[in-house]
């Protein structure tokens, strides 16, 4: 095997090894920066950031290595984490844009994405799950006489993304996406 040869293989294995370092050190950087979201922290439902990330990871490996002039093995794992952000960030991007078209159209209030079939109230923008003591209806807008757009069933936990300033309402989402309001007072933090 040629020397040529040989610092190839190291690189490749180096640009793996980043990789896959980026990827299991994604979810602790994002339990310390949700407004970040890391590798594995998109609000949106889907495979493709992962995906962005390996694939960016790989190909930011390739180019780091043939940048790098002294250090070949420092370049490469530059560029590895370097795409592999890059296309975490890309997937991300694809998979909140599916959901909006899922959602058909989404609407930005009080920082947070709304359907455009659910009327905005004023909100504070909260996380987690929570779960309905009993069926719910899902409404358009935060009162009883919203329109029922569907229905969230007894113990079935849900992705909260507000809670309207009374703290009568608490509005449900589904990928990242407001999709209508449960009664708060039938539902728990799970």
């Amino acid at each position: 095997m040629t020397t040529v040869t040989i610092t190839k293989k190291i690189a490749l294995g180096l640009a793996m090894t980043a990789t896959a370092l980026t990827m299991a050190t994604a979810p602790a950087a994002n339990a310390m920066s949700q407004k970040l979201g890391g590798v594995v922290g998109c609000d949106a439902a889907g495979g493709k950031q992962e995906v962005g990330a390996v694939v960016g990871g790989l190909l930011g490996a390739v180019a780091g290595n043939k940048l790098a002039k002294n250090d070949r093995g420092t370049g490469t794992a530059i560029g590895a984490v370097v795409g592999a952000g890059a296309g975490s960030f890309a997937g991300c991007q694809m998979q909140k844009k599916r959901a909006a078209d899922n959602a058909g159209g989404v609407y930005t209030s009080d920082g947070i994405r709304v359907a455009q079939s659910v009327e905005a109230a004023p909100m504070t923008k909260i996380t987690g799950k929570y779960v309905a003591r009993s069926t719910l209806n899902l409404r358009a807008s935060a009162s009883t006489r919203g329109e029922r757009v569907g229905s969230v069933q007894a113990g079935e936990v849900f992705q909260a993304l507000g809670r309207t300033g009374d703290g009568k309402w608490i509005l449900v989402g589904h990928d990242g996406v407001g999709v209508g309001y449960v009664s708060s007072a039938y539902v728990y933090r799970a």
